[in-house]
Formats: C-alpha cells, sequence, structure tokens
C-alpha cells in the first residue's frame, strides 16, 4: 500500500522493546547459551539485511503519533498493530522472527543516531552491532 508515516516517542519504544525482545527470548528457549543465541540470530539479522531504497513519503501527508501497539503473536510470527490516541489501528506489521530482529536493529541504530540512551536494549542487541569500520584514507596520486 502506500506508505504510512509513524511517529514513536522514546518512552513508547523503551516500554514496546522489552516485549519484543521477551518475544524473541521466548522463541530461543531458556539455557545456559541462550544469551550467545540471541547474540548470533542478531548479527546473522543484520548481517542479511539488504539495503534499500528510503521510502519517500509525500510532503502533503501528516504523520500520527502513535499512542499504543496490540501484540498479537501467532505460530509464525507477531503481528504489531500500531494505534492513534483514539485507538484507531493506523498501521499494522506481521513480522517473522527474522525481520523482527532486522527491524529491531534499525530501530537500535536510530537509538544511536539519536544519542538516546541504550538500557532498555539487552546486551545481545548491543552486541550484535558491529565494530565502525576505519574511514580509508584519501589516496592521492
Amino acid at each position: 500500500g502506500s506508505p504510512v508515516v509513524l511517529w514513536l516517542t522514546q518512552r513508547f519504544l523503551n516500554r514496546l522493546i522489552p516485549h519484543l525482545c521477551q518475544w524473541l527470548d521466548q522463541r530461543v528457549g531458556a539455557t545456559p547459551l541462550t544469551e550467545v543465541k540471541q547474540e548470533f540470530a542478531q548479527q546473522k539479522a543484520r548481517a542479511e539485511l539488504e539495503a534499500q531504497p528510503p521510502v519517500r513519503a509525500r510532503p502533503d501527508m501528516q504523520g500520527v503519533l502513535i499512542h499504543s501497539v496490540d501484540l498479537k503473536p501467532s505460530r509464525t510470527g507477531l503481528g504489531l498493530h500500531f494505534k492513534d490516541v483514539g485507538g484507531n489501528v493506523i498501521a499494522s506489521l506481521q513480522l517473522q522472527p527474522m525481520p523482527l530482529r532486522q527491524w529491531l536493529n534499525i530501530v537500535y541504530d536510530q537509538y544511536l543516531q539519536a544519542g538516546w540512551p541504550t538500557t532498555v536494549w539487552p546486551a545481545w542487541v548491543a552486541e550484535a552491532k558491529p565494530a565502525a569500520t576505519p574511514a580509508r584514507a584519501a589516496v592521492l596520486h
């Protein structure tokens, strides 16, 4: 369909992220190696994320501040139904584990870019972030 502009506040995301990560934790299962499995899965999701052109919203399009989200787990994924202040569903996503991990990586990167505290994020997301690559020096001929 057509693009929808959703505004998600830091406060809102700080409440949502633990629920999404908990759902992924349940899918992996509680074992002594849960953190390691999660980190590897998160690294894999980051590595498999393909670059895509940005979605362009029309200039006349107004964004909607999201006030709540309904999470609907299913056998294959997790449904996210974003609602406005009136409780109207503005947009819905049905994400399987890999796309959810990729979306979480994108949101985590946005936290870093915005300078927001990352204390809400589990270590397996933060540690899956690749180390910054050193800038290449210009070669002059």
